[in-house]
């Protein structure tokens, strides 16, 4: 296993556990030390698949004491951090597919041009595609990537990890996003690609995606069915002293 995949095994694995209720809340997690002898890992990789944990509700770090499972819900799409769809589809644990549409470069225009802080004529990936769960298409994923970021994309790497193929084959450093969301009317682009029955609006969830040196090298628009989706966010109250 290649060792900046540890911490996403962990991750999962517990996460697994959780959602299963194979670890209920209040149950203590392994220290790092054991979890480090475990999956043969550094202290630092598995304060990473930990990190990761806490930041989704999933558990609570208590200095001194150790990691302790939440009493939350099953985390249905996660507001908070970044995870790619073959991530979120794998936690799910239901029948999934990636249905591409479009994989093109193109010229980014001014209305992506303006999102991506570039100019127009400026090349950037054109990458549409649907997901499918349960044999229904409930999410149109529509993203723009910088070309002089990733000059090379095909129709496989996007109906396989798009994440994946930046974090192992170019060694690129996803970093943080931001992110907006809204209710909006549905487009004929929508229904066209989408499942969506007699719904007439659709939640659309942008983001703004950055390297670790702060480069803005994706603008994406994620387009969910109102009735498939519970958008969770996990809130921890910083403690400040008077």
């Amino acid at each position: 296993m290649m060792k900046n995949n540890i911490f996403m095994s962990l991750y999962k694995d517990y996460a697994e556990r959780i959602d299963d209720g194979t670890l209920p809340p209040g149950s203590k997690l392994p220290s790092e030390n054991e979890l480090a002898a475990t999956y043969g890992a550094s202290r630092e990789t598995v304060r990473k698949g930990l990190n990761l944990l806490a930041q989704n509700g999933y558990i609570n770090k208590v200095k001194g004491k150790g990691s302790f499972v939440l009493a939350t819900g099953r985390l249905k799409f996660p507001i908070s951090g970044l995870i790619s769809y073959k991530e979120l589809s794998e936690r799910l644990g239901k029948p999934s597919r990636t249905l591409v549409y479009t994989t093109e470069r193109v010229p980014a225009g001014d209305t992506i041009a303006k999102e991506l802080q570039i100019e127009p004529e400026e090349p950037v990936w054109k990458v549409i595609r649907a997901r499918e769960i349960d044999g229904e298409r409930i999410i149109l994923d529509i993203d723009y990537l910088l070309a002089e970021v990733v000059p090379h994309l095909t129709e496989d790497i996007a109906a396989d990890s798009i994440y994946h193929y930046l974090e192992q084959e170019l060694q690129l450093k996803i970093s943080y996003a931001e992110k907006v969301i809204s209710v909006e009317q549905a487009t004929e682009q929508d229904y066209r690609c989408m499942d969506l029955g007699e719904d007439k609006h659709v939640v659309v969830v942008r983001g703004y995606v950055h390297l670790e040196d702060t480069t803005l090298f994706q603008y994406t628009e994620s387009r969910h069915r109102l009735d498939k989706f519970q958008f969770v966010d996990f809130a921890r109250r910083i403690s400040r002293e008077n």
